[in-house]
């Protein structure tokens, strides 16, 4: 029988947390999550697995001090360390780097030794993969080298991290503005944000630029960063840039978005982490305000058009506009009212039932156009349930840090 969903993000998290201790799977050594319940297999990565389950239940776990969350996160993580081996893609939201993420955040966070053995094991293995310029042809952040450098530095290993993206000071484009690069070797469109884009690279370079004191790739993000900026096309006041240059699939792809992935909520990180490496330069601190104003006049979350704002999750949808709509209240205190409004849209969207409480997003594409319930960070409740928590707790003037955190979100304060 469907319920009312709660209205406040505690309860909504609660919900969530519920529902996916509900669609764990038992495993040889642990539990697994599928990345929908209906899934025959179970997936062990950040995206949409069991990896990007374990810092949402242990944000559950510092949050309420329940021992079930703990438990599943460490059960989780068996499952986690058994498939690393097996697991063929590397990079940080598809592959091993990202395991080794999930894996070093529970053994900070609850002292499991056996999780961090199986971290450092994950960086033993990224190590022996690595040819001499990477782990496969592409080179964004999603599966590319950006986001295992990132990976590694969040892991403590600043050596692994460097090697991984000298790649770039070799492969940039030269444009009229700056430097750009492909998304993996031979296509041909250009992609500019985060995800799977310059900026994304960008981000990569200046982190490990910043950890290993090398201000030449600081010098070569900031070439990066300046041919995105230079294709803003919403004036002095905002920040809106295409998805791609030339458009790709524009049949299918509408040219300005404005979530985590793809628009103004995600560059808005980048922009971020160069007002911390650059903090005395006022034009990162004005493009994040750029990007924040562009997001909150965009419309979202409400359902404008067909395509326009499908979906609730934490890559391309309310939960990543949350995530920065907290970083907003931590460090200029004025983005609590959007944050309310985006808490109040999911929970009008969700799912609730004896079950828990989850969210199903639309493909307007498609016919049904209704998707299953996802369970990971990006679509799903693992990620949505960190953003509300994380927003409950700015509103009780607790901690607004993550139990662990993403190595592409700079930490606010």
């Amino acid at each position: 029988m469907i319920t009312s969903a709660p209205d406040d993000a505690e309860s909504l998290a609660v919900g969530a947390l519920q529902w996916l201790l509900k669609t764990a799977r038992e495993t040889g050594r642990g539990v697994a999550w599928p990345a929908r319940p209906a899934d025959e297999q179970v997936a062990p990565h950040l995206y949409s697995g069991t990896s990007g389950v374990l810092p949402a239940l242990l944000d559950g776990w510092r949050y309420f001090a329940d021992d079930r969350y703990a438990d599943a996160a460490v059960r989780g993580a068996r499952s986690v360390a058994d498939a690393v081996d097996d697991r063929e893609a590397s990079g940080l939201y598809m592959g091993v780097a990202g395991m080794a993420v999930a894996l070093r955040g529970v053994h900070r966070v609850l002292g499991d030794t056996e999780a961090g053995a199986a971290a450092d094991h994950a960086l033993d293995v990224l190590r022996s993969r690595f040819d001499g310029t990477g782990w496969n042809d592409h080179y964004e952040l999603l599966v590319g080298n950006a986001g295992i450098a990132l990976a590694a530095l969040e892991c403590g290993d600043p050596e692994l991290a460097q090697r991984a993206v000298d790649r770039y000071t070799r492969t940039a484009e030269p444009t009229t503005a700056g430097v750009q690069w492909e998304i993996r070797a031979g296509a041909v469109p250009r992609l500019h944000h985060i995800s799977h884009g310059t900026l994304g690279i960008v981000h990569a370079l200046a982190a490990v630029g910043r950890a290993t004191d090398r201000p030449d790739l600081v010098d070569l993000a900031l070439a990066g960063a300046a041919d995105v900026v230079s294709r803003d096309e919403a004036g002095p006041d905002g920040f809106l840039v295409p998805h791609s240059d030339p458009q790709q699939e524009h049949e299918k792809i509408e040219r300005h978005s404005y979530g985590w992935c793809h628009g103004p909520a995600g560059d808005a990180q980048v922009f971020r982490l160069l007002s911390h490496v650059l903090p005395d330069d006022p034009a990162w601190p004005a493009l994040v305000e750029r990007c924040w104003r562009t997001v909150v006049d965009s419309g979202v979350p409400r359902r404008i058009r067909p395509g326009f704002w499908d979906n609730n999750g934490r890559c391309c949808g309310t939960a990543g506009v949350l995530a920065l709509a907290c970083d907003r209240q931590v460090e200029r205190g004025d983005g609590g009212d959007f944050a309310g409004v985006l808490v109040a849209d999911l929970a009008a969207r969700a799912t609730a039932d004896g079950d828990g409480v989850r969210w199903s997003n639309f493909e307007h594409r498609e016919t049904p156009g209704d998707l299953a319930p996802a369970t990971g960070w990006a679509m799903g409740n693992a990620g949505i349930v960190r953003e509300l928590l994380r927003h409950a707790r700015i509103t009780a003037n607790r901690d607004p840090a993550y139990a662990v955190p993403f190595p592409d979100h700079p930490p606010a304060g």
